[in-house]
């Protein structure tokens, strides 16, 4: 397994703004690329007094940080891959907070990085392919809440808490998505979305899974209720708890508290990491290298 780069290892690739530019350039053009204006294949030239290169044909201006996180910010290149580097070599996430620290910018721009990488995040992993299972296949899903205490007393009380629902095929990657409730349509609707039908499907006993194998899935179940937590060592949910414990270490751990506007992305972010945990150097350049 290779080791993510080092602090020493990242200067050294990229020890200025020049460098990210050129990394950029060349990761989603390089020299040769169709100028989008003259239709010919070209070189081109950096201009100096923007993030841009020029055609050789018709001086028209290529920007390789526009479609990127990066595109509308003043903010340093180096510093926004170093936060990603942070990000990508640190189990439990990065708080705004400890951008803040590290970069030396304001809190406000520190919090809008940290979103922006977590949403990118998102969009990578994705891509990667968001559905889990398939024929023969094992797919444990789970929900779980995730947010403040219950407020008021009595029958006015308010549950200030958010549902999270996980899909995670075993020995292979996980699919979180939010959930506003976890009626049985909905998990019904979430499950034909991102799971392979003839997947072998492990819940536990929570009626909103009930007849989902009229969809072509089988289905096990674990009654929890009764104490029972693994089933002949097949069936149980015990691996998506897993990463369970891991997301609310996470937001517990290093963030305290997050909103139901914005919890999908520190699920997203988790989601991310633990579909490279056998490949952790790959995460930095998906990152930098996937818009």
């Amino acid at each position: 397994m290779t080791k993510p780069l080092t602090i020493a290892q990242f200067f050294r690739q990229f020890p200025d703004d020049e460098a990210c530019l050129t990394h950029l350039f060349e990761t989603r053009f390089g020299q040769g690329h169709v100028c989008a204006s003259c239709g010919r294949s070209a070189n081109w030239y950096r201009i100096q007094a923007e993030r841009a290169y020029s055609c050789q044909w018709c001086g028209y201006h290529l920007h390789p940080t526009v479609g990127t996180p990066f595109e509308q910010t003043r903010t340093p290149l180096q510093f926004w891959f170093y936060a990603i580097h942070l990000f990508t070599t640190t189990r439990n996430g990065v708080a705004a907070k400890e951008l803040q620290r590290q970069l030396g910018v304001t809190y406000k721009t520190a919090w809008r990085m940290a979103g922006l990488i977590r949403a990118h995040m998102a969009k990578v992993d994705d891509r990667a392919g968001d559905r889990v299972g398939g024929h023969f296949h094992n797919v444990e899903i789970d929900e779980t809440m995730i947010g403040g205490k219950v407020s008021g007393k009595g029958k006015g009380y308010k549950l200030n808490k958010t549902y999270v629902v996980g899909m995670l095929e075993r020995e292979g990657d996980v699919v979180t998505n939010v959930a506003p409730r976890v009626t049985r349509e909905a998990l019904h609707g979430l499950i034909r979305e991102h799971v392979r039908g003839g997947s072998t499907i492990h819940t536990d006993e929570f009626l909103g899974y009930r007849g989902i194998e009229k969809y072509g899935y089988r289905h096990v179940t674990v009654e929890h209720s009764a104490g029972e937590y693994a089933r002949d060592g097949f069936a149980h949910v015990n691996s998506v708890e897993g990463f369970w414990s891991q997301l609310k270490r996470m937001i517990n751990g290093t963030h305290i508290h997050v909103s139901r506007k914005h919890l999908w992305k520190y699920a997203k972010e988790a989601e991310f990491r633990f579909n490279r945990r056998h490949n952790p150097a790959a995460m930095f350049p998906a990152l930098i290298s996937t818009f």
